[in-house]
């Protein structure tokens, strides 16, 4: 799964809060505070890592890709927990051990999906693989309501705690995506919203964000193979097919500044993970059961594009 090019940061300090000269009150928005990040080890997981350990947090990053996991973590000093989202004793392991750790969880970030098949009898519904969509959405909204699961009950007895799950503008509308994986965001969305009623009564935030086209493996990779028949184009489930070159990155970027309706702008992991630090610190603490969409007025201005 260790990609040639899977985050490529901006050129931002990347120590840890107690060793960065600013003074600024911005500089660590979340000292002190521990979080879990699944689908942390590559793509816009990665990024939200680096992000978090930037701002100070203690994190522990669950993927299923254990070298680039155990890499990214001994780089950044923190921690790896082999986890399947799909897997609910995973899931609660993985809570488990981070509070057995660390004495408390105040951040869960549901990160981990997986786009499902791309050959072309799977982009339609006349042809829909029952086994193949029940795959996709037990990663994406299953894994993701496990999570919430297992991390409120870890955050319900301090009365505190945010929840962040990356969705995607296929949840927000059609035409976006994949049909399982429409899907699966569409029900990743209903299920931030429903949570957040339920746990606010807790002190626990409950959001979302749902980005546009990100030029990470998962999405170069299926857009490469778009068409050739090829059906393994989940990152998460063939990390050594899905590796990407600087040159990929570019090219994937640039389809998504066609598609894209505001201009001069170039949406990447690192911005995904500026909104992933918003909602899980304490600048967001009276926002809950919002979708943050970050796709530069996508879904505002287009209505299908074909994806």
């Amino acid at each position: 799964m260790a990609a040639a090019v899977d985050y490529i940061p901006d050129k931002k300090p990347t120590a840890n809060c107690s060793s960065m000269q600013q003074k600024s009150s911005s500089c660590c928005r979340l000292e002190g505070k521990v979080a879990i990040v699944t689908g942390g080890a590559r793509g816009i997981g990665e990024a939200i890592v680096r992000t978090f350990v930037q701002h100070g947090a203690r994190v522990v990053i669950a993927d299923i890709d254990d070298a680039a996991g155990q890499a990214l973590a001994a780089a950044l000093a923190c921690c790896y927990e082999r986890c399947d989202v799909s897997v609910e004793a995973d899931v609660e392991r993985t809570v488990r051990r981070a509070v057995a750790r660390h004495g408390r969880l105040d951040v869960l970030c549901n990160n981990a999906g997986v786009l499902g098949r791309q050959a072309p009898g799977d982009k339609s519904i006349l042809s829909l693989d029952a086994a193949e969509f029940e795959r996709v959405l037990r990663v994406n909204a299953l894994g993701a309501a496990l999570g919430m699961k297992h991390a409120a009950a870890a955050m319900v007895p301090r009365r505190a705690g945010s929840i962040v799950s990356v969705a995607s503008v296929a949840g927000v509308m059609g035409g976006m995506g994949p049909h399982a994986y429409t899907a699966s965001k569409h029900a990743l969305v209903g299920l931030t919203k429903n949570a957040a009623c339920e746990l606010g009564r807790h002190g626990i935030r409950v959001n979302c964000i749902s980005p546009f086209g990100v030029a990470t493996p998962m999405l170069i990779n299926a857009w490469r193979r778009r068409g050739d028949g090829d059906e393994d184009d989940d990152a998460m489930a063939a990390p050594s097919s899905c590796s990407s070159s600087s040159l990929d990155v570019e090219k994937m970027e640039e389809v998504v500044r066609g598609l894209a309706n505001l201009k001069g702008a170039t949406l990447r992991a690192s911005d995904i993970a500026e909104a992933a630090l918003f909602l899980a610190s304490d600048e967001s603490t009276y926002v809950s059961g919002h979708n943050l969409v970050v796709d530069g007025g996508v879904t505002t201005s287009k209505n299908v594009i074909g994806l």
